[in-house]
């Protein structure tokens, strides 16, 4: 996952003078006040449900219900929501299993002991079933209709592999920060020019938490375990398929003091590998790397994969500096380290 500093320059969003936001927490009441009250819902579906949703979490009792509150109340029901808990020590269990206890829909499931954030995402995609497939963080919220419009996208346009709506930022209470335009609605006929696109574009990825293909993902490489792995990921999605942006605001991204955004470099090293803490990194060098191996990985004809590649190598020159400095302080790093020893 990428791990932002600060909000992006966004334009401000307008006032919401229609109510938008009262009337989405309003239905969220209801949807959970529907759950207390009326049994377990009895679904008609396939034996594999159309979409998967995995809900990677750790100690994520504040938001965990609102989230999933929000996901229940779409307007879409052929789906199934994966609840992969990464052995939280708060009430993240009890409220998942309740969930689970008065709709059908969700499972549980929780790993003996703490993988890792991105390892905990890769088991949601493990245990699901679904043709499509959608991460969602434990404190994020979704507007009724995202995963209907994202499905009509991807049934329309078998080409398409990645569906995603419009993002706006909210804070710990709920409100309105800021509407972000990601400008990620890249249908080049050619990969390596989405490719080169997807690289340029994105700030926030939100797009991670589009609708995907899940025969897609399953043919790429797993999502890696380092900072930066996501915009891997999409970069390598990219040269399978089309990306489209749902034009309505439908993805609410929650922005608190304990999002992984606000952590620094070591808290970063320990949320993507609890063991990882003390170990020398090069995450620069190591998103590059993966970056060639997923062009070299992908279908693609000889001059597709060539274009990719030159890309790469300017992509190179261009953080030069950066790699360097990344380089240079490893090497401080590693002889400070045998000095000590």
């Amino acid at each position: 996952m990428v791990l932002e500093r600060h909000l992006p320059r966004a334009h401000a969003a307008p006032r919401d003078r229609s109510g938008g936001a009262r009337r989405l927490r309003r239905g969220l009441l209801r949807a959970q006040a529907r759950g207390e009250s009326q049994p377990p819902r009895q679904l008609v579906t396939r034996t594999s449900p159309r979409v998967s949703v995995g809900v990677p979490v750790h100690n994520g009792e504040r938001y965990l219900g609102e989230a999933l509150d929000s996901l229940l109340a779409q307007t879409f029901e052929d789906f199934e929501l994966i609840v992969c808990d990464n052995a939280s020590t708060d009430r993240t269990g009890d409220i998942a299993r309740s969930y689970a206890a008065k709709d059908r829909r969700v499972r549980y499931a929780c790993n003996e002991q703490n993988l890792g954030a991105n390892r905990n995402f890769r088991r949601t995609f493990e245990l699901s079933s679904g043709e499509y497939f959608r991460w969602t963080s434990a404190d994020d919220l979704a507007g009724p209709e995202l995963l209907a419009r994202c499905v009509e996208v991807l049934d329309r346009d078998p080409g398409a592999v990645l569906a995603c709506p419009k993002t706006r930022f909210i804070d710990e209470d709920g409100r309105c920060l800021s509407d972000y335009d990601d400008g990620l609605h890249l249908a080049f006929p050619k990969a390596s020019e989405r490719f080169h696109e997807v690289l340029e574009r994105l700030g926030y990825v939100n797009a991670h938490y589009g609708l995907m293909r899940a025969a897609v993902m399953r043919s790429m490489r797993p999502l890696g375990a380092y900072p930066g792995a996501d915009v891997v990921f999409l970069a390598e999605l990219s040269l399978y398929g089309t990306f489209w942006e749902v034009p309505e605001f439908l993805f609410y991204r929650r922005f608190h003091p304990g999002a992984a955004s606000r952590m620094d470099r070591v808290q970063i090293s320990v949320f993507m590998d609890p063991n990882g803490r003390g170990r020398i990194h090069l995450w620069e060098w190591r998103r590059l790397l993966e970056l060639g191996r997923a062009v070299v990985h992908a279908p693609l004809g000889p001059r597709e994969k060539l274009r990719a590649s030159r890309f790469l190598a300017r992509r190179a020159m261009w953080n030069r500096d950066t790699l360097a400095r990344e380089l240079s302080a490893a090497i401080r790093e590693l002889a400070t380290g045998k000095e000590r020893g």
